[in-house]
């Protein structure tokens, strides 16, 4: 069967809204739900804190790492679990050692999404932050890139994908130019689980950071950080405790190998359960299958509102340069107004920014299908 007209719909929560803020936050399919609550019913059955519970705990963690391990292409204790992408930020953002004379590149300052900017910015007083112009799509020229960096240079951090506009950067070409050079920082939450090419060997980045919760339609407070074995003796945990670090004598201690060596205190386990269900069912639709489905959905989207007088769509034209993200705004709305309108009939939707122009946004994901991607283009035709 063609899976890109295949509808799964029934796999994920029942609800007569039609659901496109995947961006923000994605559906559940139902067996993770189950996953969650059986493992709720086990670990409380086998008492939370007992040595029964243990290897039990062990073996939820180290399923997790292997699954994360094969969408991006890394080893397992290179994997470590977070509550959000924001925490993975802020552990090379605040581990990393500057001087006064350092400096970072990042991109498009305001354009860029408030976790990626807001800690990097925070370092404005201790550091230099360059800034990548950028156009209106939010792509940078890779020759300002390479023209911004010098000895100096301790971090360059970009997003994969774009939150307002769904634009695709072009990672693999920036790794190849900062190998062996300069450390290379990724914020892919909007990508990871929606795009196949996030192979972080081809990259070439030194850490990637992304949650559960979005195209990987895993529970809220699910996020992982990606860091590179050798790349880890450049960061310096900004928390520790017993779970993290090992006393070596009476006043001194030393941090234990990755994973552990950045994750202090971690308890969320039914959460990541629940990711680990999401992720296989992922794997198993295929991460090329979500990829071209998503495709369709947006280019018809694209195509459709296109016709609809007076309105503004932000982003690529290419498909190949977003992703599922579609931003819009019509002329003399209120893009607020849209999207409270459009829920009113259980479609829901998003206000986000490109600087300080509010937009709408859309984005579907691979349990939508054609008929729900109409019903919101006629609706959007009848405000």
């Amino acid at each position: 069967m063609n899976l890109i007209s295949k509808d799964i719909s029934d796999d994920f929560q029942h609800s007569e809204k039609i659901y496109l803020n995947n961006a923000s936050i994605s559906l559940m399919p139902s067996q993770s739900i189950e996953a969650m609550t059986d493992f709720l019913m086990s670990y409380n059955s086998m008492g939370p804190d007992s040595k029964e519970s243990e290897p039990f705990i062990a073996e939820k963690l180290r399923n997790v790492r292997k699954t994360i391990s094969k969408i991006i292409s890394c080893q397992p204790d290179e994997v470590i679990l977070t509550q959000s992408t924001t925490d993975g930020i802020n552990i090379v953002a605040n581990g990393f050692s500057f001087n006064d004379k350092s400096n970072i590149v990042i991109r498009g300052m305001a354009h860029e999404h408030h976790a990626n900017f807001y800690p990097w910015i925070k370092l404005k007083s201790k550091i230099s932050v360059k800034s990548l112009p950028i156009d209106n799509n939010g792509f940078f020229k890779l020759d300002d890139l390479q023209s911004s960096l010098d000895d100096n240079t301790k971090l360059v951090a970009l997003s994969h994908a774009l939150y307002n506009t769904g634009s695709i950067i072009p990672v693999d070409k920036i790794g190849k130019i900062l190998h062996g050079k300069v450390p290379f920082f990724i914020d892919s939450a909007q990508t990871i689980g929606c795009i196949p090419d996030t192979n972080v060997s081809k990259i070439k980045c030194d850490f990637m950071s992304f949650n559960g919760s979005k195209w990987l339609c895993g529970p809220m407070g699910t996020g992982l950080f990606y860091c590179n074995r050798k790349s880890s003796e450049l960061l310096e945990p900004i928390t520790v405790g017993g779970e993290s670090a090992i006393m070596y004598d009476d006043s001194n201690i030393a941090f234990k190998n990755l994973p552990d060596k950045f994750q202090t205190g971690f308890r969320n386990y039914v959460g990541i359960v629940g990711l680990e269900s999401s992720v296989n069912y992922l794997l198993n639709f295929g991460i090329e299958n979500i990829r071209k489905k998503n495709q369709y959905m947006s280019n018809i989207l694209r195509e459709e509102l296109s016709k609809i007088p007076n309105i503004i769509l932000y982003g690529p034209d290419d498909p190949n340069n977003r992703t599922s993200i579609v931003s819009f705004n019509i002329n003399g709305f209120d893009s607020q107004k849209i999207v409270d309108k459009l829920e009113k009939q259980n479609i829901v939707l998003a206000v986000r920014e490109i600087m300080k122009k509010k937009i709408v946004r859309i984005s579907p994901h691979f349990f939508n299908n054609e008929s729900q991607i109409l019903q919101v283009i006629d609706a959007i035709k009848k405000l």
